[in-house]
């Protein structure tokens, strides 16, 4: 996961910035007491949506109580409670996500960026083995994207959507299989390979400056700045479009606003800034 998954606060009602704001809380509780304090610094916003979208379509938001903080003690925030799994998944998602991750930053970096994560990785080794342990259907996916992912990338011919596809594979099959009947399993598995599509190619745009630098691939450097600009607005907005269409036809009452937010103002609020900021170099540099 990537971090592009967020809301718009702006647009969002008093009473649903609150209930985001729990959701989050309780994912960061719940990787606390599934795997270990260290774990709480792999929460993420994509995590916290995916937590928040199964309790949606589960129902499985069951009220909201008073707390504090684990990491401040001193801070009072309010945690929603979850009876099913949506809570445990996301946060042996965010485990197993952040475990590849870190094995493939392993694979990209120098040296001295490897010495930190040479540290870092034991840490999270035990707790990835017991996240596969409860959830081997989201290991298999995972590292099954992994392993396209440099496939993909390895080739010097791949296309823009060709370097997309395992991720966007990897969060429709997860997505697909917490549909309740066929119908509703083929709207999410659209919904997640749009979503996924889209997070691939923003960390692509978002990165397009530094792997020019450092050699690294990304889709979008066989192209001229400015067209490649052009191609990336183009993809991104493709696949916004058709995740928002796929998601209209999901029919949500539980944490119905926040959703809605994320796809009609927090995701194209990220794909703006991120855009806008390759312009802007893009600018810098031709003068």
């Amino acid at each position: 996961m990537f971090g592009y998954l967020r809301i718009d606060k702006a647009e969002l009602k008093v009473r649903e910035y609150e209930a985001y704001k729990a959701v989050y809380c309780g994912l960061c509780k719940q990787l606390g007491r599934d795997y270990s304090v260290f774990s709480r610094a792999v929460l993420s916003y994509d995590c916290t949506f995916y937590a928040v979208l199964l309790m949606s379509l589960n129902r499985g938001c069951k009220g909201f109580r008073d707390g504090r903080c684990v990491c401040n003690p001193l801070k009072k925030c309010k945690f929603a409670e979850c009876s099913d799994q949506s809570y445990s998944k996301a946060a042996a998602l965010s485990i197993i996500s952040v475990y590849y991750k870190l094995h493939d930053d392993l694979l990209d970096s120098g040296f001295f960026r490897r010495l930190p994560i040479y540290f870092i990785l034991p840490l999270f080794s035990r707790s990835h083995k017991k996240a596969a342990r409860l959830y081997p259907e989201l290991e298999t996916l995972v590292a099954e994207m992994m392993r396209m992912q440099r496939d993909a990338e390895s080739g010097s011919e791949t296309s823009i959507d060709e370097a997309a596809h395992p991720t966007a594979l990897m969060l429709s099959k997860i997505l697909c299989a917490e549909g309740a009947d066929e119908p509703q399993k083929a709207v999410l598995s659209e919904l997640g390979y749009q979503l996924g599509r889209w997070v691939y190619l923003m960390d692509a745009a978002d990165d397009y400056y530094k792997d020019r630098r450092n050699g690294c691939f990304n889709p979008f450097l066989k192209y001229e700045k400015e067209e490649a600009v052009n191609r990336m607005e183009d993809a991104l907005s493709v696949s916004l479009g058709r995740a928002f269409d796929a998601y209209s036809l999901l029919e949500l009452t539980d944490f119905k606003g926040i959703t809605e937010n994320l796809l009609r103002f927090g995701l194209p609020l990220q794909q703006s800034r991120v855009v806008s900021k390759l312009t802007e170099v893009t600018d810098d540099k031709s003068l």
